[in-house]
């Protein structure tokens, strides 16, 4: 697995859910399993087969989640506060338009754009590291236009 890319508090979060998943999950789909052994044939017994589906799921998604702790570099602050990076957060202006959108650069895990946190490896973050405010980004949407940004301001 590569690098998984993530703020020391997106660590630590991964870090809780897995520790969660482990000791409080795992004891829940348990006994949901225990139950549905208990309803008798477990050739024709849909309790148990969800029940072990999920249980699939949720050992899935620990071991997911234990490669990203494995694999995870902190996002450290830059030393050059005048140049986008991982762990900025950049104001952009749309040009065409004049809308002004505030995104902060996070690894991949916990990127969530409703929160303003971008992916570094989507394509409008991709166009704006490295660059200073007042620089300009040229990024192809997925129809094949390209949308200009301006950068205002970088934290």
């Amino acid at each position: 697995m590569k690098e998984v890319y993530v703020t020391k508090s997106g660590l630590e979060e991964l870090k809780t859910r897995l520790e969660d998943l482990k000791s409080n999950k795992r004891l829940e789909v348990a006994a949901k399993i225990k139950f549905a052994r208990e309803l008798g044939d477990l050739s024709e017994n849909a309790e148990y087969a969800a029940a072990k589906e999920e249980q699939g799921f949720l050992e899935q998604e620990i071991r997911e989640l234990e490669e990203k702790v494995l694999h995870a570099v902190i996002i450290e602050e830059s030393a050059d506060k005048n140049a986008v990076s991982i762990g900025s957060t950049v104001k952009v202006l749309d040009v065409e338009f004049g809308d002004e959108e505030e995104y902060t650069i996070v690894g991949t895990t916990e990127a969530d754009i409703s929160s303003g946190k971008i992916s570094n490896e989507s394509p409008l973050a991709i166009a704006l590291l490295g660059k200073r405010k007042g620089d300009k980004a040229e990024v192809t949407t997925p129809n094949g236009s390209v949308v200009e940004y301006e950068i205002k301001e970088i934290k």
